[in-house]
């Protein structure tokens, strides 16, 4: 064979190979769903950044960059980029122990509200409340935060201070507070006075919460318990795995709660529980959300339980979170969930079988005492 039909043959052949390669790419970028216009347009601008920007850019911010304007686009609340800091503080959270003033809040209509502060903490030493508004964090105007980013400057190492702009009663004022290691026990209970009902409180659905809650359900009924209240007012919700545990101790066989994806597609969470073991009163309030209300969801539908306060958040989501590759993460809407019965509560929340509204200007607890005078009314199961 001659020079030149080698030369062209080898031409020809890295054509060849380039076209495949190509075609191959094309293939596989409509098969996630991208076109190629789409992907030009995408690494073009960043090239140009690189390339013509005044200043040299960081790549690896660009891409941050990117990542967070794709999840944002999604229009989301729920769905969030994590940097390192905001990702590490949620895994904190999670485990149980964090650096932090000892606040829960709740996110809606884009204001942040206190839903309930733990004893013992520097944010009840400062004289939080709930109900209290958060409109600003060290300067910042929460309005302009994603919900991750204002528990990530909230939160903090132990020593340090932040300061948050409190609206109260119509009155704003700055509290200036120092941050603490916050011990969270996500679980408590104990005897209610004077008689034989049991009052377990989940304040959120921690790693190890199914395993506390088991502990405190043996305690009590070690203390002669024959009825229970299950209180999850405040309670923002958390991982569903710990919910799913601590329902299996309480609602009777059958469903749980249907998580289902966008093609339909169902992960059925069971219940083994040959039958339950004590009437049981729920206490829910606006504020209660998420895993709390699957809680609520399951023992109102299969009737093992009263629901007792007023209708809940109505967060009918489920987040997966993805750890990236530079200590950062997503967390991802991925499905929508429903009771047993088949309610999707997403916007509509759980009405409670007995409304009961609580009043800032009456100190009693009444939902809790509409919970109890229940109970003594109706002992059996």
């Amino acid at each position: 064979m001659s020079r030149k039909k080698i030369v062209l043959f080898a031409v020809t052949a890295a054509l060849l190979g380039s076209m495949l390669t190509v075609l191959a790419a094309g293939a596989l970028l409509r098969t996630a769903g991208l076109h190629g216009d789409d992907v030009l347009r995408l690494f073009g601008v960043m090239q140009f950044i690189q390339m013509r920007y005044v200043n040299a850019p960081d790549t690896t911010a660009l891409i941050d960059g990117a990542i967070n304007g794709m999840v944002a686009s999604l229009d989301d609340p729920h769905s969030v980029y994590m940097p390192p800091e905001m990702f590490k503080a949620l895994r904190q959270h999670t485990e149980g122990s964090f650096g932090g003033i000892g606040v829960t809040m709740g996110f809606k209509d884009r204001t942040v509200r206190i839903i309930s502060v733990l004893e013992g903490t520097p944010g009840a030493a400062a004289g939080l409340q709930a109900g209290d508004e958060i409109i600003a964090v060290d300067g910042t105007p929460t309005s302009e935060m994603q919900s991750e980013e204002v528990a990530l400057h909230i939160r903090g190492e132990a020593g340090t201070t932040v300061t948050l702009r409190i609206l109260r009663d119509g009155d704003e004022k700055d509290y200036t507070i120092t941050r603490d290691i916050i011990q969270v026990r996500s679980v408590r209970g104990t005897m209610v006075e004077g008689t034989t009902i049991g009052y377990i409180r989940i304040g959120s659905f921690a790693e190890h919460t199914g395993e506390e809650f088991a502990g405190e359900m043996n305690r009590l009924a070690g203390e002669g318990m024959t009825a229970l209240i299950i209180d999850l007012r405040e309670n923002p919700g958390g991982l569903i795995t710990s919910c799913v545990s601590v329902a299996e101790q309480v609602v009777p066989a059958g469903t749980i709660v249907s998580v289902i994806d966008r093609d339909g597609n169902a992960e059925v969470y069971q219940s083994h529980l040959a039958a339950r073991q004590y009437p049981i009163a729920v206490l829910i309030d606006e504020n209660s959300a998420s895993a709390s209300e699957i809680l609520a969801g399951a023992l109102q539908d299969t009737g093992a339980g009263t629901i007792i306060g007023t209708t809940s958040y109505g967060k009918g989501s489920v987040q997966a979170v993805l750890p990236l590759l530079h200590e950062d993460g997503l967390k991802l809407t991925i499905a929508k969930y429903v009771t047993p019965s088949g309610r999707s509560i997403d916007g509509t929340g759980i009405t409670p079988d007995i409304t009961v509204a609580r009043s800032r200007q009456d100190t009693r607890d009444v939902q809790f005492e509409a919970a109890k005078q229940y109970l003594t009314e109706h002992p059996s199961l």
